[in-house]
C-alpha cells in the first residue's frame, strides 16, 4: 500500500461510479487485517502509531467508497470537478422550484400518512437521481455534469433529513 494512493486503488477497484458493495466490504475487512495496530504490537509504539493512521486512512477510504453520495463527490474532486458546495449552491430553477414544493408539502403534512408519503416521493426521487448520476460518470464520463448532480442529491438528502426527524417526531 502507498500512502499517497487514492481510495480507489487503494481498495483495489475500479475508479467509476459503480462499485459493488461486497466487494468493497471484504477488501475493507482484509485491509483492516493487514494494518490493524493489535499486528504490530510487537514491534513496538512507532509501528502502533503507523499502523492506526493506516487503519483511520482505510477507514477514511471505506466511508467515501460505501456511501454513493460521498463516492460520487470524491470522483468529481478526482477528475478536476470539485463539487464545492459551499462555493457553489446555482441550481437550475426547476429544481428549486421542486425543493420549493417538496417544502411546502412537508410544512402542510399533518398526518404520518402525509409525510410518509413525501418521503416515499423523495426516496424514488433519490434512486432515480442515483442511476443518472452512475450514468453521467461511468457512461458519458462528465464530471462536471456529475459535480451539478452531486449538488442536487445534496439537497435532496438534507430534505430526506428533515422528513425523517419529522416522521420521529409525529411518532414513528
Amino acid at each position: 500500500m502507498k500512502l499517497d494512493s487514492d481510495d480507489f486503488e487503494l481498495f483495489d477497484v475500479p475508479r467509476r461510479y459503480e462499485q459493488d458493495r461486497a466487494v468493497l466490504d471484504a477488501r475493507w475487512r482484509a485491509l483492516q487485517a493487514e494494518v490493524h495496530p493489535d499486528r504490530f504490537a510487537a514491534e513496538g509504539a512507532a509501528a502502533q502509531r503507523v499502523a492506526m493512521q493506516w487503519a483511520v486512512r482505510v477507514n477514511e477510504a471505506y466511508e467515501r467508497l460505501k456511501d454513493p453520495l460521498k463516492r460520487a463527490a470524491y470522483l468529481c474532486a478526482l477528475n478536476g470537478a470539485p463539487v464545492d458546495m459551499h462555493s457553489n449552491t446555482a441550481m437550475p430553477q426547476a429544481f428549486l422550484m421542486h425543493q420549493m414544493a417538496w417544502r411546502e408539502a412537508l410544512d402542510h403534512a399533518r398526518t404520518v400518512g402525509d409525510v410518509q408519503a413525501l418521503a416515499d416521493e423523495v426516496a424514488a426521487h433519490r434512486r432515480s437521481a442515483l442511476a443518472e448520476l452512475r450514468t453521467t460518470f461511468d457512461e458519458r464520463c462528465d464530471a462536471a455534469a456529475a459535480a451539478d448532480q452531486v449538488r442536487a442529491l445534496m439537497f435532496v438528502e438534507r430534505f430526506a433529513d428533515d422528513v425523517d426527524q419529522r416522521l420521529e417526531a409525529l411518532g414513528q
